[in-house]
C-alpha cells in the first residue's frame, strides 16, 4: 500500500535531509557532515548511560545503555547501528537504544565499530565481534549483567553485522549467543535491489553506492561473513526476530533469509509492518506505525532473553518453522 499522506510527509523531510549518496554526493566524509546534521528522536529516560572502550586490536569504543529498573542481573543486548556501513554512529542510534533498553528491560552494549570506506570489509565484523566476545567473557558480569542471557541486534547494516556475529560465532565455537534481532537487514550484499514507487527513503542506487565503500573487493561480497544469505547453512545460529518493513529495497533480502533460518531448522518469527519506509524504526515518538515496530521488537527481545522460570508459554514457532509474515497497520 501507498504511504498515507502523513507519512509520506515525514519520509519527504527525511530524504531531504538525506545525503544524495551515489548521486550528488560521491565522497564518504562529506556525505557524515551532511548527515550528522539530521535530528533524532531522543528516546525514553533511562537509568544510565555512559561511555565506555572495548579493549581490543584495535580497541572498540561503545555506550552503555543501564535501564531504570531492571532486576538484579538483566539480559544485555549488543547493539550494532545501521547505516551502510559508512553512516551513522553512537549518537545517530541513541534513541533506539534507549527504546531497548526501556522496553525489555536490558542492558545495552552500543557498539562504535569502524565504518568504511576507511576500514572496509571485514573491520566492521571484526569490531563487532570483538565487542560481542567481550560482553560474554568480561562486561556482562561487570556491569552487572547476565552473561548467559546476551543477544545481538542491529538495523540495517548493523542487522548484518549482528547475523554475521552469530555466524562467526558458531564457526569458531562461540560465545554463546542467546538471541538475535534483525530490523531490515542487509543479508546480501550482491542483490539486484528495487526501488518502490510508492515511496521510499533508501534506494537501489544508494545501496549500490554504500556496498562499493564495503567491499574492497566485489567478490568479498559472494562471502557469508559479508552476505550471510550466501552462507551455505545457516544451521546452529540463534533463534531470531526479522523485522521487515514495505516500502524498502531490503525487504526481499530480509524476508529470504527469514525463510533461509527456518529451513536450515533455526526458530525465527518474521514480521513485515505496512505503510512505512527503510530508517524508519526509532521513529515511534512520530508515526504510529514506526512505534508498533520498537513495540514487536522489544517484545521478541524479553521473550528471547527471559529466564528460565520466566517462561510460561513458547517464545516462538517449532525450530525450523516460521511464522507467516504479519503485516502490521498503518
Amino acid at each position: 500500500m501507498a504511504l498515507d499522506p502523513y507519512t509520506e510527509g515525514v519520509r519527504r523531510l527525511m530524504s531531504a535531509a538525506y545525503p544524495d549518496v551515489g548521486g550528488a554526493v560521491t565522497d564518504a566524509a562529506e556525505a557524515r557532515r551532511r548527515h550528522e546534521r539530521a535530528r533524532f528522536p531522543r528516546g525514553p529516560h533511562v537509568g544510565e548511560v555512559r561511555d565506555i572502550v572495548i579493549p581490543g586490536t584495535p580497541d572498540v569504543p561503545a555506550r552503555v545503555y543501564r535501564p531504570a529498573e531492571a532486576g538484579p542481573t538483566p539480559p544485555v543486548v549488543v547493539y550494532l547501528h545501521g547505516g551502510g556501513f559508512v553512516l551513522c554512529d553512537l549518537d545517530s542510534h541513541d534513541g533506539i537504544c534507549r527504546i531497548l533498553a526501556d522496553g525489555t528491560p536490558a542492558i545495552v552494549v552500543s557498539v562504535d565499530y569502524r565504518r568504511a570506506p576507511e576500514h572496509p570489509y571485514p573491520a566492521a565484523v571484526d569490531d563487532a565481534f570483538t565487542a560481542v566476545r567481550w560482553v560474554h567473557a568480561v562486561g556482562a558480569a561487570a556491569l552487572g549483567g547476565d552473561p548467559d542471557r546476551i543477544a545481538v541486534a542491529g538495523d540495517s547494516a548493523g542487522g548484518n553485522l549482528a547475523t554475521v556475529c552469530c555466524l562467526r560465532a558458531r564457526d569458531t565455537g562461540g560465545p554463546p549467543i542467546r538471541f538475535q534481532l534483525l530490523v531490515y537487514p542487509v543479508t546480501d550484499c550482491l542483490a539486484d535491489w528495487s526501488d518502490d514507487p510508492d515511496g521510499q527513503l533508501m534506494t537501489s542506487r544508494h545501496m549500490r553506492w554504500y556496498v562499493a565503500q564495503y567491499l574492497s573487493e566485489r567478490a568479498h561480497g559472494e562471502q557469508a561473513y559479508a552476505s550471510p544469505l550466501r552462507a551455505g547453512s545457516l544451521a546452529g545460529l540463534p533463534p531470531a526476530f526479522v523485522l521487515t518493513v514495505e516500502h524498502d529495497p531490503l525487504r526481499a533480502e530480509g524476508e529470504a533469509y527469514a525463510a533461509r533460518l527456518a529451513a536450515d531448522g533455526v526458530p525465527v518469527q518474521a514480521h513485515r509492518v505496512t505503510g512505512l519506509f527503510h530508517g524508519a524504526f526509532g521513529l515511534g515518538a512520530l508515526l504510529p506505525a514506526a512505534r508498533r515496530c520498537e513495540e514487536l521488537a522489544c517484545d521478541a527481545l524479553r521473550a528471547g532473553l527471559a529466564a528460565p522460570h520466566d517462561l510460561t508459554t513458547p517464545t516462538g514457532p517449532e525450530p525450523g518453522r516460521m511464522s507467516q509474515p504479519r503485516r502490521v497497520g498503518r
